[in-house]
């Protein structure tokens, strides 16, 4: 997957350690470099990433929201090796929740949080059966339990050259109801995504902790990213950010905004930001007015 081509990047929210936790990412991964990183007052405000070609942006948001294990990252590694030292380096410090042996569905897989909070699910595999070494897996669990294939067709409705791989069901007999999801592929503006429906007692839900970056170029793009993803239910949050009918919290932002806000002139730039924080959806005239 090429940089040019990910309409939607996701968006890590992190405390205080953000850049610490992007260079363990960047030596864990191969083929990573450490893009644009935006500093204020010395310390790291927002930092781009991308692993193995994929995008990713991390924040320092402060201790508002911590990540869980609601939306994980699906790691394929095509050699043992590979594998075991990324475990290796990303379990320290952090916690298993699945070890790493042989399950019905891969010959090798484990599950764990680092010790930032991010949640990874390692899998020995073919990188060109799901297409991308990297798949945001939501998980369907508590009040949004059964709601993983609901999501799937809300999601593919909204976006373009999206559409479903597979849907696995639970079968009759298990702690998950018969017909809820157990793993399902689906595409959205070419990307892979993963959903699954748990039964378990799991004390979280999605949160801003862990969002998605919409890329839009105009503003009838915005509106339409905004009517359709705040509707039945999703909400309006501030700054171009709104969470939609299940939880998941997504940022609707041009690329104009990123140019605004690095612009060489403080007294402009601290204009856009002020004019933004006035802000539930982005409006790109209001900002290059600011701008002035």
């Amino acid at each position: 997957m090429s940089n040019n081509s990910q309409k939607i990047t996701p968006f890590l929210w992190f405390d205080t350690q953000a850049e610490e936790a992007v260079n363990l990412y960047a030596s864990v991964f191969e083929n990573s470099k450490i893009g644009k990183t935006v500093r204020v007052g010395g310390s790291v405000l927002t930092a781009n990433f991308t692993l193995d070609g994929q995008q990713f942006v991390a924040l320092n948001g402060g201790p508002m929201f911590k990540i869980n294990p609601s939306i994980s990252f699906y790691t394929v590694f095509e050699t043992v090796g590979e594998l075991d030292n990324a475990w290796e380096k990303l379990v320290d410090g952090g916690q298993v929740l699945m070890p790493l042996q042989k399950y019905p569905w891969s010959e090798k897989y484990g599950w764990l949080q680092d010790r930032f909070g991010v949640n990874w699910q390692l899998t020995l595999g073919n990188i060109a059966e799901i297409g991308q070494k990297f798949t945001p897996a939501m998980m369907f669990v508590g009040e949004n339990l059964g709601k993983a294939e609901p999501a799937i067709g809300f999601y593919t409705s909204v976006f373009e050259n999206s559409g479903v791989k597979f849907i696995a069901r639970y079968g009759a007999g298990g702690m998950d109801a018969e017909g809820t999801v157990s793993h399902a592929q689906f595409w959205l503006e070419g990307q892979k995504f993963i959903a699954m429906d748990s039964a378990a007692m799991h004390k979280f839900q999605f949160n801003e902790a862990v969002s998605f970056v919409i890329h839009v170029e105009t503003q009838a793009e915005i509106d339409y990213f905004w009517e359709k993803l705040t509707s039945d239910g999703g909400a309006e949050s501030q700054c171009g950010w709104l969470k939609d009918k299940f939880g998941v919290s997504w940022q609707v932002v041009p690329p104009v905004l990123i140019q605004l806000l690095s612009d060489p002139d403080p007294a402009r730039s601290q204009r856009v930001m002020q004019a933004m924080m006035q802000m539930k959806k982005l409006d790109i005239a209001t900002l290059q007015n600011a701008a002035g």
